[in-house]
């Protein structure tokens, strides 16, 4: 089939971020489409770097399903207006004019949606035969128009594992050391991650005995009070804190003050370290805490295998999607039924799904705000269930696979925008 297919991946990446590639990759051969990755992200297509993926062998493809990362590198480069960076969308659309992009395939959040969007238009206003999938990805989990995001349920499964493991070890050596133990999630605007925590669990003494959603102002008084009662029934308490929670005036409580992003965020410095000095200097409790960061969107090893497939589904159907010409589309899970669990994909407009935020609905957040409701549960625990480990070797280290990625050679001048 005449035309290249150009596959980019954009944020931060997830376990099963490059099961997608694999997916897309491996549909588009057996369609006997050319498929070139940009190296970095958008960065790597405003800069012509791209890679060859037919340098790279069966073998190699299908170990990307196991492999965590970001095979072809991601960055966080949002691109504003198609007026204010006029330049960049246009040396874009030279880049794919150069090596006849056909499909270009998006892979990211809400961002990187907003962005596929605009090219999709500027394509058409120069008549340039161009379809636009963005490829869902988050572990935030806060697409709109999807059910749930392909990384999520991987990094939900680390943090409710994580979260039950860890209370064990309190459970242990509370009685002569320490009292209360804090970790921290991922999560700026949307607490999916923090409730995620609340799997770990059932009983009304099970850890996490709190959990601090962004969805709610962050009251101290209270949350100490909280504290003190656990730690006098259970004998400790496990708290789960999002990064982002706020203070009644909006504040984020672990603005670490070092401005923004280029996608806006402002910078968090650990929430997690300060509620455990809060907790030591008000209540004089012993307390550990834990900033998992980058663990709990790598954590290949404990990959939900309902993510992990919902991953490969989205990447096999953008492809699909792309040579339909469905421009502008994205493939999004639709859950069908709870129990048993059934889901299945559907296209969605661009334009519903970019620059749009899914919070936390009122109706997960129990009443008193520091744990989860049953609808909750419901939603949470079939995205978490089933397991997928990579295939270890004779070390005791999994097998994981590093791409060639030739590139292909540049046919145009260098980019200094």
């Amino acid at each position: 089939m005449p035309g290249t297919l150009l596959y980019a991946q954009s944020g931060g990446v997830t376990a099963v971020i490059n099961a997608t590639a694999s997916a897309v990759i491996t549909e588009a051969r057996a369609r006997k489409v050319k498929v070139l990755a940009a190296r970095n992200g958008i960065l790597g297509a405003l800069r012509e770097e791209l890679i060859d993926t037919s340098k790279e062998s069966a073998a190699a493809i299908r170990a990307l399903a196991h492999t965590p990362g970001g095979a072809f590198g991601s960055c966080r480069v949002k691109l504003k207006s198609l007026e204010a960076d006029r330049a960049r969308y246009e040396r874009l659309l030279a880049v794919f004019k150069a090596h006849d992009v056909r499909w270009f395939l998006y892979n990211g959040g809400n961002d990187s949606a907003d962005t596929a969007l605009k090219v999709s238009r500027l394509a058409a206003e120069f008549d340039y035969p161009l379809t636009c999938i963005g490829v869902p990805k988050t572990v935030d989990n806060d697409l709109a128009v999807t059910d749930c995001c392909p990384g999520f349920g991987s990094a939900a499964k680390y943090t409710a594992v994580s979260v039950r493991e860890a209370a064990l070890d309190v459970a242990a050596m509370a009685e002569t050391s320490t009292k209360v133990f804090v970790y921290e999630a991922m999560g700026r605007h949307a607490g999916w991650l923090a409730a995620a925590a609340g799997l770990a669990g059932k009983g009304s003494d099970d850890a996490p005995h709190l959990i601090l959603f962004p969805e709610r102002p962050y009251d101290e008084a209270d949350f100490l009070a909280q504290v003190k009662k656990i730690v006098a029934r259970v004998g400790y308490c496990v708290v789960v804190a999002s990064e982002g929670i706020r203070s009644a005036d909006g504040k984020f409580v672990a603005d670490a003050g070092g401005g923004k992003d280029s996608f806006g965020h402002t910078q968090l410095g650990g929430v997690a370290s300060f509620l455990a000095g809060r907790v030591k200097d008000q209540l004089g409790m012993k307390v550990h805490w834990t900033l998992p960061d980058y663990l709990q969107r790598s954590a290949r090893h404990l990959a939900s295998k309902t993510d992990l497939e919902q991953a490969m589904a989205v990447g096999k159907t953008a492809v699909q999607f792309a040579l339909k010409g469905m421009n502008a589309t994205m493939p999004v899970i639709r859950r069908t039924s709870d129990a048993p669990y059934r889901w299945k994909i559907e296209a969605a407009p661009l334009e519903k799904v970019a620059n749009h935020e899914k919070t936390m609905p009122a109706g997960f957040i129990r009443k008193d705000g520091y744990g989860i409701t049953a609808s909750a549960r419901r939603y949470l625990e079939p995205l978490i269930r089933g397991e997928s480990p990579p295939p270890y070797g004779r070390d005791g280290i999994p097998k994981y696979v590093t791409l060639k990625n030739v590139a292909v050679k540049a046919k145009l001048a260098d980019f200094t925008g």
